[in-house]
């Protein structure tokens, strides 16, 4: 017989949020993990002390918490699916009758008192350090990379950038614009490169245009991770102009704020290629003194059958290449007055042969057809350069190529899973507070996985 759904007798009910979220979900791990009792401390001298008291910030934090965890982009959606599902109420304390902020609440807070007291590092940081609590860092290892996040800007409204006048930007200037011009001289934005984009986003000109993905090209910012390789935790993040300069540079005041933050010094740092640059294998052999495990970025080699720089054989005691004819190049011939032993302005030392010894050089044609006789540039940083060579022929090393997959997992997780393909923030300081917040999500899912509650490890184990 056909059953029928009768309307409810009852006007009374005994409720209860808590049996009604379950023991396995994400966000009661998440929850057992999560500590924002400094929160409220750090936000009180951005409070005026008189006035009708305001949206708890406490709750806030909470719902962004979920809105990033969960892959929800929509502050609309995310006030609303707070109001609708239990788990969320109970996530963010709120009982059956709770009243949920508008919107329009985290816009304000956004762009006043959370980025004025720098509250989402401060909160980032904070999962960082129960993570250290947690023993879920190493710190034996790092790997740092970027990856590319599509600005909030549209491409058909870019203008060339010549026609872009920072004069004039300055006048009635949107917040992202007076973001872009407080940058100029940041070394992640503006002082990066000296190198101006082709196309610049009047609604978010600090946005780089780039066609690194071999695509058609659009504007973005670029999200920059060091991770730990022992369990994948975020131990800093920082949003740069979607260029190679300043990914490098991030990567070196991530591997600063680390040590300085947490005291945390890894053996050895990997990375790609983009990182593997004479000037800053230098920085990490000479003055932090770690192993880069990264490829070294090399244009020497030559393609055309000639030999190439490898084939020379260098004598550091001399300071000197030898030929495979056993011949020297050498930087001077003959002997000054006054020593010239200081590198050209762009860094490069020159190595070159004597004339008559190549003239007379059975292998010329196999060396240098097309020249009088060899040169061989060096970088002052070469050394540098040979350590990672060296250690690239070690075991280690391929182990270490092997770990380095886990931050760009990282990167598919924060796209995929947590929607975070595109931008909603415009201006430097959106996609930092946005790239903060979807780091902390991350570190705050790992932390659910590896460490989960009792009773979901115990419904686990049975």
């Amino acid at each position: 017989m056909m059953g029928f759904q009768a309307a409810p007798a009852q006007l009374f009910y005994d409720f209860s949020r808590e049996e009604h979220v379950p023991a396995d979900h994400l966000l009661r791990s998440i929850d057992r993990h999560l500590d924002l009792n400094s929160t409220r401390a750090k936000l009180q001298p951005y409070y005026s002390s008189t006035g009708r008291p305001s949206i708890d910030p406490e709750l806030m934090m909470r719902m962004l918490i979920i809105g990033y965890s969960m892959g929800i982009r929509s502050e609309r959606r995310l006030c609303e699916e707070v109001h609708l599902n239990l788990a969320y109420r109970w996530f963010c304390r709120l009982g059956l009758d709770g009243k949920v902020p508008n919107h329009s609440s985290f816009s304000k807070n956004r762009h006043g008192r959370f980025r004025q007291s720098d509250i989402l590092r401060h909160l980032f940081e904070t999962v960082v350090e129960h993570c250290l609590a947690q023993g879920l860092v190493g710190a034996e290892g790092f790997a740092v990379d970027a990856s590319l996040i599509a600005a909030d800007a549209n491409k058909q409204r870019s203008v060339p950038s010549a026609q872009w006048k920072t004069d004039e930007a300055k006048d009635d200037a949107s917040r992202s614009v007076q973001e872009y011009l407080a940058v100029l001289d940041d070394a992640a934005f503006g002082a990066a490169s000296p190198v101006t984009p082709k196309f610049i986003s009047p609604s978010d000109p600090a946005a780089q245009w780039t066609g690194a993905h071999k695509g058609h090209a659009f504007f973005a910012y670029a999200t920059n991770y060091l991770i730990d390789t022992d369990h994948g935790v975020i131990l800093d993040v920082e949003a740069t102009r979607a260029i190679r300069q300043a990914e490098v540079g991030a990567s070196r005041t991530m591997i600063d704020r680390t040590e300085t933050r947490f005291g945390l010094k890894p053996q050895y740092v990997v990375a790609d290629s983009a990182y593997g640059s004479a000037d800053n294998l230098a920085w990490l052999v000479k003055h932090k003194q770690i192993a880069p495990h990264i490829p070294v970025f090399d244009k020497s080699n030559r393609t055309d059958g000639t030999w190439s720089r490898d084939d020379f054989i260098w004598d550091g005691e001399n300071d000197r290449y030898i030929c495979p004819e056993g011949k020297q190049l050498v930087r001077f011939r003959r002997n000054y007055a006054h020593p010239r032993g200081a590198p050209a302005k762009d860094g490069t030392l020159r190595y070159r042969a004597s004339q008559k010894d190549c003239h007379a050089c059975p292998s010329k044609p196999r060396c240098c057809p097309n020249m009088p006789h060899r040169k061989i540039p060096r970088d002052v940083n070469e050394d540098a350069r040979d350590v990672a060579r060296a250690i690239a022929k070690t075991p280690d090393y391929e182990r270490s190529r092997h770990r380095r997959k886990k931050v760009e997992m990282l990167f598919a997780h924060l796209k995929r899973i947590l929607r975070l393909a595109r931008l909603r923030l415009r201006g430097p300081c959106g996609a930092r507070d946005e790239f903060l917040l979807a780091a902390t999500a991350q570190n705050l899912r790992r932390l659910a996985k590896l460490r989960p509650t009792r009773l979901r490890a115990i419904m686990m184990a049975t």
